[in-house]
């Protein structure tokens, strides 16, 4: 059944998604919803540049926004993808649950799939975080050389992303915490924190930046 689920989750509707989400299976879980933000964020950054292409008083930036309008559209498919992964994930985690532990080697065998799951399943994540900080590049390049009718999305591209940057963030500890090699939960943990907090201070100056804008442009 999930892994019926993780081959259907990129063909689903926004509706079947959110009715998925909702339910008692494990996946698509946070770490899927993580990503769908993500490319959520990247379409508003993509959106931002195609109203600014065309019109004759940014013609001086044109370039620019048809390159962030190819690399909205490939972080868009890799958040996509992103959501399908985290499923994936899922599956050797819940499979290393359901191993015996009757025996001292079936227990260490166990405690071994179990790290390995556990790695997988916190990396993964992880990497939603890494796209995450990628896209912020491309929304401040949208706020600041962007069509003005448009600049508020561009705020709003960069608040999902710091949710997004969050939820991941969520999920890498959620594995980490049950893994038995400290020193690599340790490594993970402070990944993940470092590009959270990155992420969050360029989310504050680009949501700050625009609101500004918008304050004095009333």
């Amino acid at each position: 059944m999930v892994r019926e689920r993780e081959e259907q989750m990129q063909q689903m509707t926004l509706a079947d998604f959110a009715r998925e989400l909702s339910g008692n299976a494990p996946v698509p879980g946070g770490g899927g919803a993580a990503a769908l933000c993500g490319a959520l964020a990247a379409a508003l950054s993509s959106m931002v540049a195609s109203l600014t292409v065309g019109k004759k008083k940014y013609e001086a930036v044109q370039a620019d926004m048809n390159a962030l309008i190819r690399d909205a559209g490939r972080l868009r498919e890799e958040f996509l993808g992103l959501i399908d992964e985290d499923a994936e994930a899922f599956a050797p985690l819940a499979a290393a649950y359901r191993l015996p532990r009757g025996t001292e080697e079936e227990k260490a065998a166990r405690r071994e799939e179990m790290e390995r799951a556990l790695r997988r399943a916190a990396e993964s994540p992880l990497r939603i975080m890494e796209k995450t900080r990628e896209a912020l590049a491309l929304v401040r390049e949208a706020a600041r050389k962007g069509s003005v009718i448009a600049v508020s999305d561009a705020g709003c591209a960069a608040a999902i992303l710091e949710a997004a940057a969050r939820c991941a963030a969520l999920n890498v500890t959620v594995n980490t915490r049950l893994m038995e090699d400290q020193k690599t939960a340790g490594q993970l943990e402070r990944r993940a924190q470092e590009i959270l907090a990155e992420c969050q201070d360029e989310t504050e100056r680009i949501f700050l930046s625009v609101s500004s804008f918008l304050q004095r442009n009333q």
